[in-house]
């Protein structure tokens, strides 16, 4: 398997490259100094070019022809499923361009920071224009003549089209502004009240990432401003944030990027520095970090735990009752921030922006009218207006890098989370007691067993099929929100 074992070689190589690549990007988002960010920019742009180098190197395509003769195991035939689809897709981009979206989306996150930070969207139109730009001539690239969309999609979700996902999502729609419109209605729930000191936050957080599985050995938590997760194998971080009003933007912060970072630790250690050393899609990962921050982070039993954690933690925090906390902290309200946003109502979010960033690439939408586009369908599709830009268009940072194709990765992640959580329970009958006792140990054996371990080796569809034992539908989700929320709003 000479063929092989050179291209594998290679392949660890250009691995480790990536690896250092993303550190720098979590070094962008935690602790770079903010005039460091026009060098930074070059940094990025001359490690993209290496990186697109490697990823187009004439000899892959010779050791991929001779590697495809040898007898290989399914992790072999795996792995090269992988490297010839990457290097068939990065063929097709120039290197030129390659290095140019990297240097432009290094600048202008920050460039949507500014604006972000002083709510003037027209400050970010400009470089938000010139993104979009590069993005649409990168997947008219990519897409080779096909849909440019599902080709930008691809980077994200492997073998997803949009029009499967528009009628998934279609499908939600009306099951979720049913239990909105019920909720919205009922009764408001217990709310906190007092300061809460960022370092009492912090070290719940770390409590809770480790009760959660992460290991703190191969990893650290920090603050961004937006939280992320980054790496994998044996350096894998996390960053949250604090509010001083609100200790649960920490909180389910932390079990969310947990759920993404204890994905990475659990992949086979066997497949570092290879294709299958990661996460297989962005929705397969987000279904690991919303079954940890929502099935079993805001489940009644472990709410109840958690419960004494904050008293320990806090003290007196306004609320009064285990029960009182778990209405707290599923609570349908009012909100302009997709990543505050309750169960219910943050796959509308997703939705709109689904459709506007497919008109975006499409040509319907020109980059300088997205701010009014924005704030017209938040206002049809939720009732009120956004008052300023950084709670409407620039409060996410995925448009500022190029991300398209990215969102509906989101709304995935929460269905194949209704699949998987449908078929925990099934194999875990006793879970509410051990979520009572704040144990996560089985539960997260399950995920390790049947999903997280795989990392690439199968598709993402055909891993969560396994997993589950049926084909992922919308179903799933959809009772596990209307048993839920018609529990905490019986007079919907």
């Amino acid at each position: 398997m000479a063929a092989f074992d050179d291209l594998m070689a290679f392949q660890r190589q250009t691995e480790a490259l990536a690896q250092i690549a993303g550190r720098l990007s979590w070094d962008r988002e935690t602790m770079m100094p903010r005039g460091a960010a026009a060098q930074r920019s070059e940094e990025a742009g001359a490690l993209q070019a290496v990186l697109h180098a490697c990823r187009t190197d004439s000899r892959i395509g010779d050791w991929l022809d001779a590697a495809e003769q040898e007898t290989l195991d399914q992790v072999g035939e795996a792995q090269l499923r992988h490297i010839r689809r990457s290097y068939e897709r990065t063929q097709r981009v120039p290197g030129d361009l390659a290095t140019a979206l990297a240097r432009l989306t290094a600048l202008s996150q920050g460039r949507w920071a500014e604006a972000r930070e002083n709510d003037d969207f027209s400050a970010f139109a400009p470089v938000l224009a010139e993104v979009v730009a590069l993005r649409l001539e990168e997947g008219a690239a990519l897409a080779d003549g096909g849909d440019v969309y599902d080709a930008m999609l691809d980077d994200y979700e492997p073998g997803a089209k949009a029009t499967d996902l528009e009628s998934m999502f279609t499908a939600l729609r009306p099951g979720l502004i049913a239990l909105r419109e019920a909720a919205l209605n009922g009764a408001a729930a217990p709310k906190v009240s007092g300061q809460f000191d960022a370092q009492a936050q912090m070290r719940l957080a770390r409590q809770l990432a480790k009760v959660c599985g992460y290991d703190m050995a191969r990893g650290r938590i920090d603050k961004a401003v937006h939280p992320f997760s980054s790496g994998s194998g044996d350096d894998v971080r996390i960053t949250t944030r604090t509010s001083d009003h609100d200790p649960f933007n920490c909180i389910y912060a932390t079990m969310h990027e947990s759920g993404h970072a204890i994905y990475e630790q659990s992949i086979d250690a066997a497949y570092a520095l290879t294709p299958l050393g990661k996460g297989v899609s962005m929705g397969v990962h987000e279904s690991q970090s919303r079954i940890v921050e929502n099935q079993l982070g805001r489940s009644r039993a472990f709410t109840g735990w958690l419960y004494g954690q904050m008293k320990d933690a806090f003290g007196d925090f306004g609320i009064d009752s285990a029960d009182a906390l778990y209405a707290n902290v599923n609570s349908l309200h009012r909100g302009f921030i997709r990543t505050e946003a309750d169960e219910v109502q943050y796959n509308l979010h997703i939705l709109m922006r689904f459709d506007l960033e497919r008109a975006l690439v499409a040509g319907d939408l020109a980059p300088g009218d997205l701010e009014g586009a924005w704030n017209d369908r938040f206002l049809r599709d939720f009732g009120y207006a956004v008052p300023r830009a950084s709670q409407g268009c620039l409060q996410d940072v995925h448009w500022s890098v190029g991300l398209f194709g990215y969102f509906p990765t989101y709304s995935l992640g929460n269905v194949y989370a209704g699949c998987l959580s449908e078929a925990l329970r099934k194999a875990v009958p006793d879970l509410d007691t051990q979520l009572g006792r704040g144990d996560l140990s089985q539960a997260m054996g399950w995920l390790r067993e049947n999903v997280q371990q795989h990392g690439g080796l199968y598709t993402p569809r055909e891993l969560i099929t396994r997993a589950c034992g049926f084909e992922p539908t919308e179903a799933p989700l959809m009772n596990y929100l209307t048993e839920k929320f018609r529990d905490l709003y019986p007079a919907g």
